[in-house]
């Protein structure tokens, strides 16, 4: 099939006005979402690879997809590598795309992209280079694998457009009108006649509105644009339902639905209005796609477009921080995810110790049972990954339902990594458990060395306004120190029954663009690893807070305080996750006094929380379990 596909989208490239010399296909939608609706999954249908990120390239004789470390396994199991070629970008002499089109393709060429599914971000410096080797870049109106999909009788499904979910102040903290209203007031710095929102998710943040138009995503597809007057949003066909129309009114927010298609013809028709004006700008994200841009600026209906404010947008800013009512939602949806966690390992080792075969399948259908038991739980947060042993050293594991399952061995590291949404806030964790409590010395060494990175991050105290990057080498240095690291980012931020992912912020050794520095109030994940392919993998990851420390602060580092970093102020982390590491997978020699005892305050702290509630609901052999993995970890 891959070839066949191959073949009709190289047929339609050679077919178009200019014959293109290569295409483009991004994992992406219109809105730059990282997670994508089958709609939009066009990468995966013309290469076969499955993994949430990577770009591929086609032409006439070559189809080549760039992903980085957590993927490479992966492709190489899914792609047609007769086919296919991986290209590595996570490694220093792996050519970039850019570098790989000039060199390649031949002077004149003409490489297309569908313009709705790549940033201006991603745009302008690829039209940049190409430029500068006498190429073009050119905006596809249609998009070509679509059409190949139409040709071959498998046309992409509908987008979807599902029922807005209202979700109330007493989870939410800020009305829609409020967050309306101090948007304009940014506008009115700005000098913007119009704010155009894309990102999904900030849509849904800004109108207190959540969807489920994409799986694990409380999002709905949509483009909001504010005026100094007006609010409108497109959705659907443009009718906002009754339920949400009216807490949008008891918030003081005016709404006015528009249909979803017509966003383009809109931001034309906005910008003939302003030409005339010179004195303001449409204001958007560098982050909307380069369709929106071109018709925010007029670019098909002015003789000379609109300058535009394109930068990070202030949604994402305003969101990034949580209020005092999302943090504590945060807090306690944690504590009824810990229950849930907590309870599936008990029910997973007790299983296994009784001959009974799990499959990972299985495992992971059984620890959404005990999700939903717990309140106000709306479903994954993203698909879970049950790596048993080998599978475990796939960073973005995904069992298949279709063919043989793997069943989890009593030998097995087994890596679980997981998460929630609930209507007061989005959890992400994941344990590393060795099924029959026998790790080998070297999984013991890599399971505490992971730990200690984590235990590192979870516990530095850093300057207010530092960028997440420079944190990411504390999680290394314990592997570091043994020559052992890891092809993935340290840590990410996290939205409020939102997306799991959620920029600008983030830990990674890499810099995260646009991290306007960390602040109080954020949540990001903990989440250092280690993967022996073919062997098992090692992930310890927590949920933390951002949170202001004085030198009277209960934090494990506070006491030693002898200043402020000259004023700028001390940040710390809280830890909001609830679940003990397994203890017979630490290797105590290699911790140090401190270290022991964070682990030991930590697992006293899950157990306290989560014992009495455990008790109360009557789940007797889960609080017995859950002491016993709490019990003080001492030096023999």
């Amino acid at each position: 099939m891959s070839l066949q596909r191959l073949s009709a989208l190289r047929a339609l490239m050679a077919s178009q006005p200019t014959a293109l010399a290569a295409y483009i296909i991004p994992t992406a939608d219109a809105h730059n979402s990282e997670y994508i609706a089958p709609v939009d999954a066009r990468r995966e249908w013309i290469s076969g690879f499955t993994g949430s990120a990577g770009t591929a390239v086609v032409t006439s004789s070559s189809a080549l997809v760039w992903t980085d470390g957590r993927y490479y396994t992966q492709f190489e199991k899914e792609a047609d590598l007769s086919l296919w070629t991986l290209m590595k970008q996570s490694l220093p002499d792996t050519p970039t795309m850019e570098k790989w089109l000039a060199t390649h393709l031949a002077e004149g060429a003409t490489v297309g992209a569908d313009p709705h599914t790549m940033t201006r971000e991603e745009w302008t410096p690829l039209q940049t280079a190409l430029t500068k080797a006498k190429m073009n870049l050119v905006a596809v109106p249609t998009n070509l694998v679509d059409e190949a999909r139409v040709q071959l009788g498998d046309p992409p499904p509908a987008r979807p457009h599902h029922a807005l979910i209202p979700l109330p102040r007493k989870y939410t903290g800020k009305p829609a009108g409020q967050k309306i209203k101090e948007l304009r007031e940014k506008m009115a710095e700005k000098r913007a006649a119009a704010l155009v929102i894309t990102a999904l998710d900030e849509v849904a943040y800004t109108l207190n509105l959540r969807g489920s138009d994409i799986e694990f995503n409380p999002v709905f597809f949509s483009y909001l644009v504010i005026t100094p007057s007006s609010t409108y949003l497109f959705w659907g066909d443009g009718t906002i339902p009754e339920e949400a129309r009216k807490q949008l009114e008891d918030e003081d927010a005016e709404v006015e639905g528009r249909p979803y298609g017509d966003i383009v013809a809109f931001l034309q028709q906005l910008a003939l209005a302003e030409a005339g004006d010179g004195q303001s700008s449409i204001w958007l994200s560098s982050d909307a796609s380069e369709a929106i841009h071109r018709a925010a600026a007029g670019r098909d209906v002015l003789e000379k477009p609109l300058n535009l404010t394109s930068e990070v947008s202030p949604v994402a800013l305003m969101k990034l921080i949580k209020n005092d009512i999302e943090l504590e939602g945060f807090r306690q949806c944690h504590i009824r995810d810990g229950i849930a966690v907590v309870r599936f390992f008990r029910w997973l080792h007790e299983q296994l110790d009784a001959g009974e075969e799990i499959t990972e399948i299985q495992a992971s259908d059984k620890l959404l049972e005990f999700r939903k038991d717990e309140r106000d739980f709306m479903g994954p947060s993203f698909d879970t990954i049950p790596g048993a042993g080998p599978n475990g050293a796939i960073i973005h594991y995904k069992p298949s339902r279709e063919g043989p399952q793997t069943v989890i061995k009593r030998d097995d590291m087994f890596l679980l990594d997981s998460g929630g949404q609930y209507k007061d806030g989005t959890t992400d964790i994941t344990r590393t458990r060795h099924m029959s409590y026998s790790p080998t010395d070297e999984q013991k060494s890599a399971f505490t060395r992971v730990l200690k990175g984590q235990i590192m991050v979870g516990s530095a105290l850093f300057p207010k306004g530092v960028k997440g990057n420079v944190l990411d080498s504390f999680a290394r240095k314990a592997l570091w120190d043994v020559g052992l690291d890891y092809a993935h980012g340290t840590g990410h931020g996290v939205g409020h029954f939102l997306n799991v992912h959620e920029g600008p912020a983030g830990v990674s050794w890499r810099p995260y663009p646009h991290d306007p520095g960390l602040k109080p109030g954020q949540v990001l994940s903990n989440e250092p690893g280690y993967y022996k392919v073919g062997e098992f993998g090692i992930r310890h990851e927590d949920l933390v807070e951002t949170v202001a420390i004085t030198k009277d602060s209960e934090h494990p580092r506070a006491k030693y305080l002898v200043g402020d970093y000259d004023g700028r102020g001390i940040l710390g982390f809280n830890t909001i996750t609830m679940v003990p590491n397994q203890r017979e997978s630490i290797d105590v020699s290699l911790l140090d006094d401190f270290e022991l005892k964070y682990i030991n305050d930590y697992h006293d702290r899950v157990y306290n929380t989560l014992g009495p509630i455990l008790a109360t609901r009557a789940l007797i052999e889960d609080k017995d379990w859950l002491e016993r993995e709490c019990a003080p970890i001492t030096r023999k």
